[in-house]
């Protein structure tokens, strides 16, 4: 049996951005989302997602963008001087290297965004990380950690089995560079968490056995994704996707991931799909099932 969960990551970045997700759900192939408890339109996600019971919705753990919830001077390693996080993976890298990130301070900053969610009303299906944050390997078991706490019962492995990634190259001969950069990224993410799967089942946790998306990352329209449907493995992958509109509060963010997120809400609502999944046997779920047996 084959079992996918789509899921939208970035809810709550912007209006744009939630709107497009929602879209995405109601009227495409996304079945899941991740919510940015430090979004700015982080309320705005959370009536939307209580208007949409059946949409699976987790934390989207972050510490590259945006301020942090809890106060800067209980977070110093987390931030620069102005108070906001210091910037992505290979920056939190750098600073785990010279000794300057505290585990502490970001298992606190996770607990408040998984608290920010809860008290909103929503009870978290899954943990994921923007950037893939929660994936180095000083972080994974401190995500294992808070994702036990809050009896959340499932975690992202963000380990790419790669679905016709050489298509994707053909039809984007322009961004060649772009894309073998995220492929390489890819790459090294995959060998940093070599064991996270063990990790998560030692913990008693949940995740899917594949994961695909991150290298057609900006890419994903309807070709790049009746590929991946048709080459899904048998078992149960995740499909990470990032559908919004590009409204004022996305144009204004440091993201690339622009126009971009029209082409993937226009791919996810592409009416091909919804044959390719009933041909190839695909079951849509979202991370609340993820625990049923096949």
């Amino acid at each position: 049996m084959k079992r996918l969960i789509v899921n939208a990551d970035d809810f709550g970045w912007s209006e744009g951005v939630n709107r497009g997700i929602v879209e995405a759900y109601r009227n495409g192939i996304v079945t899941s989302t991740t919510v940015l408890a430090n979004g700015t339109a982080f309320d705005g996600a959370v009536q939307l997602a209580r208007q949409e019971r059946r949409l699976g919705v987790g934390v989207h753990l972050n510490l590259s963008d945006g301020a942090p919830l809890l106060p800067r001077w209980e977070v110093p390693s987390l931030v620069n001087e102005q108070g906001h996080f210091s910037g992505g993976p290979m920056k939190l890298v750098a600073r785990m290297l010279a000794g300057k990130l505290r585990s502490a301070e970001v298992e606190a900053e996770w607990d408040a965004q998984i608290r920010k969610v809860e008290k909103a009303g929503i009870q978290p299906t899954h943990l994921d990380g923007h950037k893939h944050v929660h994936m180095l390997p000083a972080l994974f078991p401190i995500a294992l950690r808070v994702a036990r706490r809050h009896e959340i019962p499932a975690v992202r492995v963000s380990i790419e089995h790669f679905l016709g990634w050489n298509g994707t190259l053909r039809r984007n001969r322009r961004s060649t560079l772009a894309i073998l950069t995220q492929h390489a990224r890819a790459r090294a993410l995959n060998w940093m968490a070599t064991d996270a799967r063990t990790e998560v089942e030692r913990a008693g946790l949940a995740c899917p056995e594949f994961f695909c998306g991150l290298t057609q990352t900006g890419f994903l329209d309807a070709n790049e994704l009746e590929t991946i449907l048709w080459n899904l493995p048998e078992g149960t992958s995740e499909l990470m996707c990032h559908p919004g509109y590009r409204d004022a509060g996305l144009a204004a963010s440091s993201t690339r991931l622009q126009m971009h997120r029209e082409r993937e809400l226009e791919g996810l609502k592409d009416v091909r799909l919804r044959k390719v999944i009933a041909a190839a046997g695909i079951e849509l779920i979202h991370y609340g099932r993820i625990i049923e047996r096949e």
